[in-house]
């Protein structure tokens, strides 16, 4: 009966992986090519599968199954997947079915309106519906915790990075906003008596950006059989492990953003490919969770396609692609135009020192948004003083500030600390994986992102969730995350200390 039990729920399973599937590529169309007077449908289309899903995960026969299915007889990848089956269905019994209608319409609505106020810095064109978003996540928060034994935002993190906790992360971040202040201050000094960055200039028009981004996908071993690269107001990596979409946004003033974010949502496109097939559409066989998600996409940009191997390569390619800018196109000046350290508003644009600021504001903000202490019409005030305070900088237009990322307008509270979590694995990472094979750097300076892309797929990507992510970082750099290695990375590569 045990073994027969696990059988229905992968099948069970399998129909839920496919509606996520389904609703992952209607939201990949919502964002990328849909006309603005489908939103309304969308939403209905959006809403009427989540809670399809949200009832087969929820419904007595799947709970029965559960509580019938036994560790006993099942495979070590069987026993991770009952492990994972549970702990999505302990996430969605903590809310009712009409609970997840109303909160899908919610959050499709208000990322509709966020299009319509981001590019016009109104924060409070898009306040009513924040904060019915952010009422019903209190409210989902609440169940989540009582259910799960967690604190709210605890509760909100684990859906996102499970395990991930308040109590472990606090720390990591107010160590590195007390290391910023002075490290920046010594960059900004080392980076002075550098030679001056030759600026390059264009325009670069859309077209040729996309080719090179397209480019650049191949060399990292995209596979366009199974992907493809769009745009849309927010980059972004969707769809499926077999049908990856992903976007970037084009600026003809610049190249650099666009190409680097088309590099970054590689990187996790690389992860969706590389996930075990066996275990397509089961709670096992999904990506393990954000942090290590995200730690995915910064070894690609940052550790690799910044680093003056990655250079080396990109020059040739850079002046065939853009010609008549070749002082700025050598080795030298691009491997300087790329780890520039220069205190900005937007996190997307972010250097590789000040990005850790950004997602401590929004981490700090955002607990206080959910815990109450923090009022919506107060965010904007909030979130500029927390610029002052970390960056120095005064934001004057909300654009710059509040309304610049998408998460919150979509209901994603608690995602922002995976994204240093990921650069402090991703580093950690970079540095085992050099340290086993020393010819990846020598690689990646040919173009070839086969040894480290290999690297990953063992001790990453094939291992999907069968593992927590803390199990996954320690079997592969031999140590639990230590964010130590990120400073030591920072120091090299910023001030030349070896």
């Amino acid at each position: 009966m045990t073994s027969n039990a696990y059988a229905q729920l992968e099948k069970r399973f399998h129909r839920m992986g496919a509606l996520g599937e389904a609703a992952g590529m209607l939201h990949w169309d919502m964002a990328a090519v849909m006309p603005e007077g489908g939103h309304e449908s969308r939403a209905e289309q959006l809403a009427t599968l989540n809670v399809i899903s949200h009832e087969l995960l929820t419904a007595a026969e799947t709970t029965d199954l559960l509580a019938l299915a036994q560790d006993s007889g099942l495979d070590d990848w069987q026993r991770a997947n009952l492990k994972e089956m549970r702990r999505v269905h302990a996430h969605a019994t903590a809310l009712t079915p009409d609970f997840v209608e109303t909160s899908t319409k919610a959050r499709a609505a208000c990322e509709k309106t966020w299009r319509e106020a981001r590019p016009k810095g109104d924060f409070k064109l898009v306040l009513p519906q924040l904060q019915k978003v952010l009422d019903l996540t209190r409210e989902a928060a609440q169940a989540k915790a009582s259910k799960l034994g967690l604190s709210p935002y605890d509760a909100l993190m684990d859906e996102f990075e499970p395990g991930a906790r308040a109590a472990d992360i606090t720390p990591i971040f107010d160590a590195y906003a007390a290391f910023l202040p002075e490290f920046l201050g010594k960059v900004l000094e080392h980076q002075k008596r550098q030679p001056a960055i030759v600026e390059p200039k264009g325009p670069f028009s859309i077209e040729t950006q996309k080719k090179l981004g397209e480019k650049l996908m191949g060399v990292i071993g995209f596979d366009f059989n199974h992907g493809r690269l769009d745009t849309s107001l927010h980059p972004f990596c969707g769809g499926t492990p077999d049908d990856v979409r992903i976007t970037t946004r084009y600026n003809e003033a610049q190249f650099a953003d666009a190409m680097m974010g088309v590099v970054h949502e590689t990187g996790h496109a690389m992860y969706e490919r590389g996930l075990p097939a066996a275990w397509r559409r089961q709670p096992v066989g999904n990506a393990r969770g954000m942090a290590l998600h995200e730690s995915q996409s910064l070894i690609i940009e940052m550790q690799a396609a910044r680093s003056e191997a990655f250079c080396r390569f990109l020059s040739p390619l850079l002046n065939a692609t853009y010609p008549g800018n070749e002082a700025a196109f050598t080795p030298e000046n691009l491997a300087r135009f790329y780890t520039r350290v220069a205190p900005g508003f937007i996190r997307v644009s972010a250097d590789e020192v000040t990005y850790p600021a950004h997602v401590i504001l929004r981490y700090r903000l955002e607990q206080a948004l959910i815990s109450g202490d923090l009022k919506l019409i107060d965010l904007p005030g909030a979130w500029n003083e927390g610029m002052k305070q970390l960056l120095g900088l005064t934001v004057t237009n909300d654009r710059d500030g509040c309304l610049q990322d998408i998460h919150w307008f979509d209901g994603a509270f608690g995602y922002f600390p995976c994204y240093s979590l990921g650069a402090m694995t991703a580093a950690q990472f970079f540095a085992a994986a050099t340290d086993v094979e020393p010819g990846i750097p020598v690689a990646i300076e040919k173009g070839d992102f086969a040894p480290l892309i290999g690297w990953l797929r063992t001790h990453v990507h094939a291992l999907a969730s069968s593992l927590s992510s803390p199990d996954i970082i320690k079997a592969a750099t031999g140590r639990p995350l230590d964010a130590e290695i990120f400073r030591r990375h920072l120091e090299r590569r910023y001030l030349g200390i070896a």
